[in-house]
């Protein structure tokens, strides 16, 4: 076993990074907010399409300060995807709602046909329904023409979490135009990063305005600290803000890397039966359409190919590949097992005939090869 790891999505920082981070350590703007933060929330907001960006320390605060901006509080229902990791359904926790899961079609992200049904039921019941949630899954974005058309029959606001699709495009419209207000994450592992960090994005001024207030302790604009309002620490710091002006400088150069890196994993899988690549057509080719490409999963149905998801997983595990299984959907998660869900069993089948493969755009030639050598022995390809 070689004892260099390869990693499923490493950060890829360059010279550029590192200089970035000089600038901003140089002009003495070390605390939070500054001339780094202003840039980089311009810069967002202009390659997303929206009017604002607001630099947060995660796209988990981004997803609770947005949601409380839409005035969901206690004993409100969210509905969300169950296909999604933990930090969207806690964020709706943390203000003190009740997230109702809605399952994927076989996407993975959230079924608008399910989501009606969910509405239709909750109305009958007499239980109304806050806001909607949507998880834009592993760089695909969802159907939010349909789920934006179905929340807006009930006269309900979507916030987009597009913490896993920043870059990618549906119709033509980058993942951080949909609903009210989308989140993005800048987390480590993410297509770019900040470290930690993330943002939110909207059209609507006064709706970042009262993020920004927010998200600096609600402090009143008067000389002294007065507070009408509980607030939270949750802005970017200058320095991070350096950090992903030059991350996104380059982001579109790490989309294609990872690109290269799904071609190589498609032609590979075509080979061996009773595998697909999961979220494909992903605009492999071009088109109004296109992942960001963050992670490549493939799909394995165990009679046709003769080995399980896990078993593929274990054989990379053992020669020191990272791998993991798609998100175990919400529903099925032991602290939320109580919530109500809509369920079809797609995202529990997607969760047990999943895994993500190694995918950032810093892995070179030599690891995807040794990747690509460990599958293909594996398999028999």
């Amino acid at each position: 076993m070689s004892n260099d790891r390869i990693h499923l999505s490493s950060p890829d920082v360059t010279q550029l990074e590192e200089d970035a981070l000089v600038r901003a350590i140089r002009s003495g703007w070390i605390a939070p907010l500054g001339p780094e933060v202003d840039s980089f929330e311009a810069e967002l907001a202009a390659y997303c399409g929206r009017g604002y960006a607001v630099a947060l320390s995660s796209g988990t605060a981004a997803l609770h300060l947005g949601l409380l901006t839409l005035g969901v509080g206690q004993g409100d229902l969210v509905l969300t995807s169950s296909m999604t990791f933990a930090a969207t359904t806690n964020a709706i926790t943390y203000t003190g709602a009740e997230a109702v899961f809605v399952d994927s079609d076989l996407s993975g992200n959230m079924d608008p046909d399910l989501l009606e049904e969910a509405f239709e039921t909750l109305t009958a019941e007499g239980r109304k329904v806050k806001a909607v949630v949507p998880v834009d899954l592993l760089g695909k974005v969802a159907d939010h023409e349909r789920i934006s058309a179905v929340a807006a029959k009930y006269g309900v606001p979507v916030l987009s979490d597009a913490a896993e699709s920043l870059g990618a495009i549906r119709d033509g419209k980058s993942a951080g135009t949909f609903g009210v207000a989308a989140i993005v994450s800048f987390n480590g592992n993410k297509i770019m990063t900040t470290s930690g960090g993330g943002a939110l994005l909207t059209d609507e001024k006064g709706f970042a305005d009262n993020i920004r207030y927010l998200a600096t302790q609600a402090r009143q604009p008067v000389v002294h600290y007065e507070h009408v309002d509980v607030g939270y620490n949750y802005r970017m710091s200058n320095i991070l803000a350096a950090l992903g002006r030059a991350q996104l400088e380059r982001l579109n150069s790490m989309i294609e890397k990872r690109r290269a890196h799904r071609i190589q994993y498609r032609d590979l899988f075509s080979t061996i039966p009773g595998t697909e690549l999961f979220g494909e057509p992903s605009g492999l080719e071009g088109g109004n359409t296109q992942d960001n490409f963050w992670l490549t999963s493939v799909l394995v149905n165990e009679e046709e190919a003769g080995f399980s998801a896990d078993q593929l997983r274990e054989a990379l595990a053992d020669e020191n590949v990272e791998a993991r299984p798609l998100w175990k959907p919400m529903h099925l998660q032991p602290i939320y097992s109580g919530n109500r869900a809509f369920v079809n069993g797609n995202s529990e089948w997607l969760f047990s005939n999943g895994v993500s493969l190694p995918s950032g755009s810093v892995l070179n030639e030599e690891q995807m090869d040794r990747v690509l050598r460990v599958i293909r022995e594996f398999a028999g390809a």
